[in-house]
């Protein structure tokens, strides 16, 4: 008996309805995906297994690193009424009168390294040409001119005035290969005003068996 031979067509799969997920997928990814703001100060912070989420909020980061051959650090504050509120007790102290405009643009800057007599002149920059590194010097702390001290003590006091619940929250994010007198320098500034808890930044990294 002669065998009847059935034609054999390709298969096809119509793509259409997976091109539409992976092009959602891809446009939720972009609109909730965050920018990383660029360092002025970038720091390789040391390993740690140890994870403890920072503060969202009323917290006060110190930033130490070497640019350039030279130590330096950085101060940051999360909060833009606080930003505000220290940067005018600061021109109090120093004599530097800040504008409105200046004010309102300071308070969008997470981090800064210049003495405050330099500031307007950061201020008026450009975020991508602030940060470009070396150009901020860092923030005065040797013993004739302690602005660091200063910066502390009026975030502090800036802190107090605006009616918040609790007191800051002090972070020192440090580079792996920053020299230990420094840091500890910093620890000494924070203990003097009475500052005696406060963390260390670090990156993950995987536990060891």
């Amino acid at each position: 008996m002669a065998k009847i031979k059935m034609s054999k067509n390709a298969a096809s799969i119509d793509m259409t309805a997976m091109c539409d997920v992976a092009f959602l997928l891809l446009t939720f990814f972009i609109l909730t995906a965050t920018a990383k703001t660029p360092e002025a100060l970038p720091v390789q912070t040391p390993a740690s297994t140890v994870e403890v989420k920072l503060p969202e909020t009323g917290l006060v980061t110190l930033t130490v690193g070497k640019s350039e051959g030279k130590n330096k650090v950085f101060f940051g504050m999360k909060d833009r009424d606080i930003r505000e509120k220290t940067l005018e007790l600061m021109g109090d102290k120093y004599g530097v009168k800040f504008t409105p405009e200046e004010t309102a643009q300071f308070s969008l800057m997470e981090e800064f390294g210049v003495p405050i007599t330099n500031l307007k002149q950061i201020i008026a920059m450009k975020s991508a040409d602030r940060n470009k590194e070396g150009l901020q010097p860092g923030i005065p702390m040797d013993s004739l001119d302690n602005q660091l001290k200063d910066w502390i003590y009026t975030a502090r006091q800036a802190n107090v005035e605006l009616g918040k619940d609790k007191d800051l929250d002090f972070a020192i994010k440090g580079d792996a290969k920053q020299e230990y007198p420094q840091i500890k320098k910093i620890m000494d500034m924070l203990q003097d005003q009475k500052i005696n808890s406060f963390n260390l930044v670090t990156g993950a990294r995987g536990k060891d068996y």
